[in-house]
């Protein structure tokens, strides 16, 4: 009886022991892992595109797979606008693992884009901005943009150089999205990390794209209600 006590005694303490230190090692990798909060890059890059200082094209590897995150890239399959002018480009030639697409011009209309870039998509769009102020174009539009970008996760946005990421953030802020949650994280023309997807292939002088690799959030205007005025 005394053997088995003592036994039992020991595999109580070894559970006890090694759930201490499968607790602390846990929770040190999470408290790792916390996000800073959104914090603007200096010149440019943080007042004209709201780029993050601390999540961006170099460090968003850091940042990916996590479970309280979405990861959305806000770039058409093909842009009408001349991107190749400004060293871009107008395809959607490959994006970072996880990061699934909707495009920012279907959300609302595209305004201060570089005049060599010319007028991109002028269609349909979920809301018309006017003034800083956003109006909802259909009865769906809210919803949309809530199954979109979930108000309870953090919102990691990425486009070709950054633009329609930080006007996706000031969309999401000014409709009442929580800004502390949402970065910039830049554009993936200059991401050099180790999680990109090509989509475009080049054969000789044939140039093809593998958008079967996008995961791409369309919108169906047609099947959605019209607000009249």
């Amino acid at each position: 009886m005394k053997k088995n006590a003592k036994l039992i005694i020991s595999l109580v303490i070894c559970f006890l022991v090694g759930g201490l230190i499968s607790y602390f090692i846990f929770n040190s990798k999470y408290d790792d892992n916390i996000l800073p909060k959104p914090e603007l890059s200096e010149g440019v890059r943080g007042t004209q595109f709201g780029i993050d200082k601390n999540i961006y094209e170099d460090t968003i590897d850091n940042y990916l797979e996590r479970n309280d995150s979405v990861y959305r890239d806000m770039r058409m399959l093909k842009d009408p606008g001349n991107y190749e002018a400004i060293g871009g480009d107008a395809y959607l030639s490959g994006f970072v693992k996880g990061f699934e697409v909707v495009p920012y011009p279907y959300l609302v209309n595209v305004t201060g884009l570089p005049e060599e870039v010319g007028k991109t998509y002028e269609g349909e769009t979920l809301f018309t901005e006017k003034d800083g102020k956003y109006t909802a174009n259909y009865e769906e539009s809210i919803e949309i943009l809530e199954y979109l970008f979930p108000k309870d996760k953090n919102i990691f946005l990425m486009c070709g150089g950054g633009g329609y990421a930080g006007m996706t953030k000031n969309l999401l802020v000014s409709l009442g999205w929580d800004e502390n949650k949402i970065y910039n994280v830049g554009g993936f023309w200059y991401y050099k990390g180790n999680n990109k997807v090509t989509v475009k292939n080049t054969t000789k002088d044939k140039t093809t794209y593998d958008f079967y690799k996008v995961a791409y959030h369309d919108i169906d205007f047609k099947s959605l209600t019209k607000i009249t005025k």
